[in-house]
């Protein structure tokens, strides 16, 4: 951090020598963090470690939706900060959220969630001018081609679609299979499904429930999309919804309108990389782009291809694990970035600063310019 917080020199034009040339790094502010429900204290901690890193106070927003880790991050925030540099603001979003910003102009607003919170969120900072960062998600595509290595496809595809019972942001939302390959990684899904999580996924220690009633019901609606070819089995009582894959699922279906965010995977298939990419733009500019390739000129056609937020070759989802690479996405999933680094700078301005020394003070600078020009725009070229 003390080097992130260095200025950082850099260099000065001929016009200004001897000037020399600087960023400085200072805290925007007031930073108001909002934070989601699926991964509670990640999502708002991580952030928060930023904006406090740059010098910021922070408000923070935790979600109302998980009680229990809800409580627990305010005994941890009571004892280590005061309210006056980090406030734990607890409550219905709907209502406090609002409330906070009509009344209090803050200096930057970090919202992880929904995308159509997110437009909500946008427009109320727009009103005063406040810049955001939007943590959004969206359809993130997995393309399986012919050349693929389907069986560590199939692992590296089943690990993070399903974990957290699907509710992740990154999760591969759907696959497109080169159609030869189709049957191969269907079976090899098949066989993973139950390696990683057992025959009843109920009575595994690594999977988990739908957050509430409200989502299990928009999840559950998605099984008549398609045909289930795993899976399908829930109980209401306890939310849960069974690792289920859907083949024969139509473009047209509401599981490919929305973000799924569940454990339901929708399988289709393509013939040619136009075809795929004619599905993809349906919902342009996902979070996150998957391909599994065996070919590095099948890999550069398809990074070039589908503009996302982030993406991975030949694994899913791991990429918002490695603090260098700044994360978020783009469009609808969102604006701006974080993690590492690009966390202390997205909660960071940057100032610019030319230092100009008094021994040296040319005319050529000053009015009036006759007899200078062509001099000066040779400087200044």
């Amino acid at each position: 951090m003390s080097s992130w917080m260095d200025a950082e020199p850099v260099a000065t034009n001929l016009l200004n020598l001897p000037s020399s040339s600087s960023i400085l790094r200072e805290p925007l502010g007031v930073v108001l963090v909002i934070g989601p429900w699926n991964y509670p204290f990640q999502l708002l901690f991580t952030p928060l470690m930023g904006a406090i890193a740059a010098g910021n106070t922070v408000v923070l927003k935790p979600s109302e939706f998980a009680p229990a880790t809800e409580a627990v991050m305010e005994k941890i925030i009571l004892d280590v900060f005061p309210p006056e540099q980090v406030l734990y603001v607890k409550g219905d979003g709907a209502t406090v959220i609002p409330a906070m910003m009509n009344q209090f102009v803050f200096d930057h607003v970090f919202y992880t969630g929904s995308t159509s919170v997110g437009k909500i969120i946008y427009k109320m900072a727009a009103e005063n001018l406040v810049p955001v960062t939007l943590e959004l998600g969206g359809k993130s595509p997995c393309v399986v081609e012919a050349d693929a290595n389907i069986s560590v496809a199939a692992k590296r595809i089943t690990m993070p679609k399903f974990s957290n019972a699907g509710q992740m942001c990154v999760a591969p939302d759907y696959v497109l299979v080169h159609e030869s390959k189709r049957v191969e990684l269907i079976e090899a899904l098949k066989k993973y499904i139950p390696q990683f999580y057992g025959s009843n996924a109920a009575d595994s220690d690594a999977y988990g429930r739908i957050i509430n009633q409200k989502q299990f019901n928009r999840i559950l609606s998605y099984l008549s999309d398609g045909t289930i070819v795993y899976g399908g089995k829930y109980d209401a009582a306890n939310l849960y919804i069974e690792p289920t894959l859907l083949d024969g699922v139509s473009i047209d279906s509401n599981i490919m309108r929305d973000e799924i965010f569940g454990p339901v995977l929708p399988i289709l298939t393509f013939s040619t990389l136009e075809e795929a990419k004619a599905i993809i733009k349906r919902n342009p500019n996902p979070l996150a782009f998957y391909v599994f390739t065996s070919s590095t000129a099948k890999e550069k056609d398809w990074l070039e291809a589908v503009p996302s937020g982030g993406a991975c070759v030949n694994t899913a989802s791991l990429h918002l694990t490695n603090p260098n690479l700044p994360f978020g996405g783009r469009g609808f999933s969102g604006t701006g970035a974080y993690h590492g680094k690009q966390s202390f700078d997205t909660f960071s301005h940057k100032k610019s600063v030319m230092k100009t020394p008094t021994w040296f003070d040319p005319s050529l600078k000053y009015p009036p310019f006759t007899g200078k020009l062509k001099l000066l725009k040779w400087l200044i070229g």
